[in-house]
């Protein structure tokens, strides 16, 4: 396997319109890195420059040390999965499997071996004579990894491939993709906006905004320390609510204590607020019981805000209760909406 480096990559469509700025960042060798953002973000822009099949205005892409900027996307030793398998429809799972294979001219006596290895892999075995009609949503999606497998490429590119299955589906196989990637230690950039997706499988997350890195690093640094307020919104499920300083609300404050200096947004995570007796008085407008925990919103004064509380929460719609927040869970911002140490 190979890392890969995007450095200052930048892509304007005609007339003007920038798609990506001075992307850099690096997916190290043997690594999953997760591309996140909105629609429009740059994500699919960012892959489609690094897999040959656009070239950058600017910057340069490197599979290990090598530079293959301009190189051909045959040349480049990478493999794709797409969001709607691109099976072949009138070929078996095994001939779907040996197409790769065949077009790199693999001999045959080589094809067979490889063939089994991956479809012990991902447990495709009993599934080889099968087309792909045959076949549910997710075993299409375990063919079309295969098929990426099979080629032992120096690292793979994953545009959405999960987005067209359910939600139980989505789950498997994550864990499955997982399981595959860190057997293989294999090299991984994968695009999604389902930060669910990014926070559960990746090693380091690169949050995309309006073409440019908006920040990098793991998920939990992510999480726990956003750099900005696009990325406290944006990442976690539900976001971080984002109470502005100068809005006033009624009884205890959400907001007591010192604010640092330049400060005029405050960030609380939905676990970092408590309900109960007492503290600024809420009143419940959607109670979301999920089994293990509830999300609750509740406006205070003027502000809607989301708490997570765990079990199944004994709250009503228009229910008044206290909420109070725990002041070391505390994230501040300055008015271009960037973090305060």
């Amino acid at each position: 396997m190979a890392s890969i480096t995007l450095q200052d990559l930048t892509r304007v469509y005609p007339p003007a319109v920038p798609a990506l700025t001075d992307c850099t960042f690096e997916v190290a060798d043997g690594s999953f890195v997760v591309l996140l953002g909105p629609s429009g973000c740059g994500k699919s822009t960012a892959l489609r420059l690094v897999a040959g099949l656009e070239l950058p205005d600017r910057g340069r892409v490197l599979i290990g040390r090598r530079d293959v900027t301009t190189t051909p996307p045959g040349d480049r030793d990478l493999a794709m999965v797409f969001q709607n398998y691109a099976l072949y429809p009138h070929l078996t799972v095994r001939e779907n499997l040996a197409f790769p294979l065949r077009m790199r001219r693999v001999p045959a006596a080589e094809r067979g071996p490889r063939i089994r290895r991956v479809a012990e892999l991902l447990g495709l075995g009993e599934l080889l004579e099968r087309h792909p009609a045959q076949l549910s949503g997710g075993q299409r999606q375990r063919v079309a990894l295969g098929r990426a497998l099979v080629r032992e490429p120096e690292a793979f590119l994953l545009d959405e491939p999960l987005s067209n299955l359910d939600a139980a589906l989505r789950s498997e196989l994550r864990g499955e993709l997982l399981r595959v990637q860190r057997q293989l230690h294999a090299t991984m950039l994968y695009v999604t906006h389902d930060q669910v997706e990014a926070l559960t499988m990746a090693d380091r997350i690169v949050v995309l905004r309006a073409g440019r890195v908006e920040q990098q690093g793991t998920p939990a640094e992510l999480y726990d320390r956003p750099a900005t307020t696009f990325v406290a919104r944006f990442l976690g499920a539900p976001g971080m609510n984002l109470l502005p300083l100068d809005v006033e609300l009624p009884g205890a404050t959400l907001l007591a204590g010192a604010a640092p200096a330049g400060a005029t947004t405050c960030g609380l995570r939905p676990e970092a607020l408590r309900l109960g007796p007492t503290g600024a008085e809420g009143q419940v407008t959607l109670v979301e019981r999920l089994g293990s925990e509830t999300l609750v919103h509740l406006t205070v004064g003027a502000q809607a805000v989301v708490a997570r509380v765990p079990g199944q929460a004994a709250l009503t719609h228009g229910a008044t209760v206290g909420v109070t927040a725990d002041p070391a869970q505390r994230h501040w911002f300055d008015p271009a909406g960037r973090r305060l140490s």
